[in-house]
């Protein structure tokens, strides 16, 4: 017998806003130190950033992990909204194709096998 339970939203609502206030915090303190390192550039496109449009510009981590943030900015390069999307874009479908071929099982059932037989009758 499954125990069906309702879930506590007053709670859930408190783990996803602390969630977001560490992440905006963490975010905030390797963002500051990224644009003081680094001019106001994508790496990718060259677009210049400056006043309002500087938000467009984000820190992205070379290794994928927030929480890798070295002093010396090693693990950062500042792209664009776009370019940084493009980025993570690539990663996710490149993880696809690597392991898409072996984890894949060929069908061994054909939904066509006796359609000759039954036009027949």
């Amino acid at each position: 017998m499954t125990k069906h339970t309702t879930p506590d939203h007053a709670r859930l609502d408190r783990v996803v806003a602390e969630a977001r206030k560490q992440s905006e915090v963490r975010e905030a303190g390797y963002r500051e130190r990224a644009l003081k390192l680094y001019p106001w550039i994508c790496g990718r496109c060259a677009r210049e950033f400056s006043g309002v449009r500087l938000r467009e510009l984000t820190v992205h981590h070379k290794d994928h992990n927030h929480d890798n943030n070295p002093v010396d900015g090693s693990n950062w390069e500042l792209l664009c909204l776009y370019c940084h999307d493009n980025e993570h874009s690539r990663v996710l479908e490149e993880a696809g194709r690597s392991r898409g071929a072996a984890d894949q099982k060929l069908a061994t059932h054909n939904p066509f096998a006796d359609l000759q037989a039954l036009l027949k009758k």
